[in-house]
């Protein structure tokens, strides 16, 4: 490949640049001068191909590497369905979902009272009384048990996931006899363990707030009702769960429930469901009741703070005598909020705490669930609206309040309430339970004609009709147990509260797995033929990509 053309004694008549001819030969200097670039120029290109060599070996170096040397990542497999059976036992209306394994699939976590969870783990042998409590984490991917975790009885309340972004250790708070339980998620293991504070009652009195005593892990709040029906407030360390300063009354009689709720102006404020309506409390005033100086870091709401009324500094933020549900729109603590009534349901603004819409109700049952019903972003709301026998499920629009869907189902006892999915497509599938009425059926149900209905939005005058025949049901969700993927569904039955123990049956079952065998019930107008082929809509669903955003 090198080539030179430096003149030599066999090329006497060549002709330079210059257009002299070879045979007078040049000036000496002039000669080396050209030989010495071409020879450089020689070696700058055998650099280059050494060069060009070396990047190809090394790239093919990472391919074979990335190809055959290190593994990929292998996805779980997990089963389409499984079902878990716990013999002579009772459970609870708790479920929770977490990544216990750290294989990037939801595992659920329930909590039973029984003699054993297993032949190795019985109550006698953990030193309790028999039966006492099991936690346990179950693999979403086929039912086996992760780990177990006796405590004493008797169950009080659990709640898992408070926020997080904490950097507590613990994952899970359980209330039982006379203990507060912070277990790690993981395996189980108590982090800490704390007597209850005596005299206090609630359903679901814990809250994650920001850190109080300058630890650097945010602390929990528990609200309850004492023995006097006064409300009061315990801040716990989130570290350790020793209590934070001294117990707050609240001014409040028989709160029916709370939220932590943080304001436009940047405050946090505690939502407290009365009697009377619904009340925002600082809970920077909270703070420094409890301590001195611990309300240092938490902001104040000026546009609220003046509203407040006078001593007790409750803020009105929706008057009803007959408020019986609060819930959040959204994940974040500053979300839409809607109230449920006796006769109404309002949503009120999460920054301004200022009403958006009202519509009227006959009886609402149950906590009221969201979803996507069309793509304008804003989470819709689902309500179970009860008159006799008959309960009609409504679709709210989220900006409106006006209906979007409709249907009337017959209804019976312990039925769980609306669930929803998002998918890919910015809408949401929709699973609710009861009984379509028909010619053939009587305005009663009874406990064996469960029914589950699963709403395509695209295709809202059908319905796909699942024979779910269930015995009394604890608790139903619909979760997704894979990230954007894999979207399921949960049922746990047995023994209600205060019956014998009997048989306690935790089942999954992919959403899909129920497509095939479902029949399409189409609503609406009977007189109005349906022009879409059945198997048109099984396709629909079973197309259907899920995602957790």
């Amino acid at each position: 490949m090198e080539t030179t053309d430096c003149p030599t004694e066999g090329d006497p008549l060549k002709r330079g640049e210059d257009g002299v001819e070879m045979g007078s030969a040049p000036p000496e200097t002039e000669l080396k001068k050209g030989c010495k670039e071409v020879l450089g120029l020689s070696k700058l290109t055998q650099w280059r191909t050494a060069v060009f060599f070396l990047s190809l070996f090394l790239c093919l170096t990472v391919v074979f590497a990335f190809s055959f040397i290190i593994p990929c990542p292998v996805r779980p497999q997990y089963m389409a369905s499984w079902n878990r059976t716990f013999s002579d036992a009772e459970t609870y209306d708790f479920l929770a979902f977490d990544d216990a394994s750290k294989d990037k699939v939801m595992d659920i976590m329930l909590v039973l009272k029984s003699t054993s969870a297993s032949t190795n783990n019985t109550c006698d042998n953990a030193g309790l009384p028999s039966p006492c409590l099991f936690m346990l984490a179950v693999d979403g991917t086929d039912g086996k048990t992760l780990w177990e975790r006796p405590l004493e009885p008797d169950f009080h309340w659990a709640q898992c996931g408070l926020d997080k972004n904490a950097d507590r250790k613990w994952d899970c708070l359980l209330s039982h006899s006379n203990q507060l339980s912070a277990l790690d998620k993981s395996n189980g293991e108590i982090k800490w363990q704390q007597p209850r504070t005596p005299g206090l009652h609630g359903r679901v009195p814990v809250l994650s707030v920001p850190d109080l005593n300058g630890d650097k892990v945010s602390d929990v709040a528990l609200v309850a009702t004492d023995n006097t029906q006064q409300d009061q407030l315990v801040f716990l360390s989130g570290k350790t769960g020793v209590q934070i300063g001294s117990t707050v009354t609240l001014n409040t009689t028989e709160a029916s429930g709370h939220l932590l709720h943080y304001t436009g102006g940047g405050a946090h404020y505690l939502l407290l469901q009365q009697d009377t309506g619904l009340y925002g409390l600082a809970l920077r005033n909270i703070a420094a009741k409890a301590q001195v100086g611990m309300e240092v870091g938490l902001k104040k709401d000026k546009h609220l703070e003046r509203k407040g009324a006078a001593g007790s500094g409750l803020v009105p933020v929706y008057m009803s005598d007959s408020l019986r549900h609060v819930a959040r729109t959204g994940d974040s603590d500053s979300s839409n909020l809607l109230a449920v009534t006796g006769g109404e349901v309002a949503l009120i603004d999460g920054k301004t705490l200022q009403l958006l819409w009202l519509f009227n109700t006959t009886s609402v049952v149950r906590e009221p669930s969201f979803g996507h019903f069309n793509k304008d972003g804003v989470p819709d709301v689902v309500l179970e609206d009860m008159s006799g026998n008959t309960k009609t499920v409504l679709i709210l629009d989220g900006k409106t309040g006006d209906i979007l869907w409709s249907v009337d189902l017959l209804a019976s006892p312990h039925l769980p309430r609306p669930a929803s999915i998002y998918t890919t497509n910015s809408i949401s599938i929709f699973v609710f339970w009861g009984l379509l009425p028909t010619k053939d059926n009587s305005s009663v149900v009874f406990s064996g004609d469960h029914r589950s209905y699963m709403l395509h939005p695209l295709y809202s005058n059908l319905l796909l009709e699942s024979e779910n025949v269930m015995e009394h049901i604890v608790t139903f969700k619909a979760t997704l147990m894979e990230r954007g993927r894999h979207a399921a569904f949960v049922l746990l039955t047995g023994p209600g509260t205060g019956d014998a123990a009997g048989t306690v049956v935790l089942n999954k079952w992919k959403l899909k797995h129920d497509v095939p065998q479902s029949k399409v019930i189409p609503i609406g107008d009977p007189d109005k033929e349906s022009t879409t082929d059945d198997n048109d809509i099984k396709e629909a669903f079973n197309r259907l990509r899920f995602s957790d955003n």
